[in-house]
């Protein structure tokens, strides 16, 4: 089983609030494998817990950590990280 992480910066001029935060969540959802994120020095949560990921209070800049276990795992982070970088309130 592979193992993939990477740090990427926010890109979202709100930060990750519910619009940006509910798609990433459901990405990560339909990855089909486990992913986390984290802020910081923060304690990992589920990736694809809406809830767990508006409670890390990440904003515009900030820069969070993605890993993903299974198979397909840095293709998944890869995908995953374009999504954190993209500004969803410009569209």
């Amino acid at each position: 089983m592979s193992q993939a992480t990477k740090t990427v910066r926010i890109g979202s001029a709100h930060g990750l609030h519910a619009r940006p935060a509910k798609l990433f969540a459901q990405a990560a959802k339909n990855a089909g494998i486990p992913v986390t994120i984290a802020k910081g020095d923060a304690k990992p949560v589920n990736a694809a817990s809406i809830l767990g990921v508006i409670s890390l209070g990440i904003d515009q800049g900030d820069e969070v950590t993605l890993t993903a276990d299974g198979d397909g795992a840095e293709g998944i982070v890869d995908s995953l990280t374009e999504l954190l970088a993209t500004d969803f309130d410009a569209e």
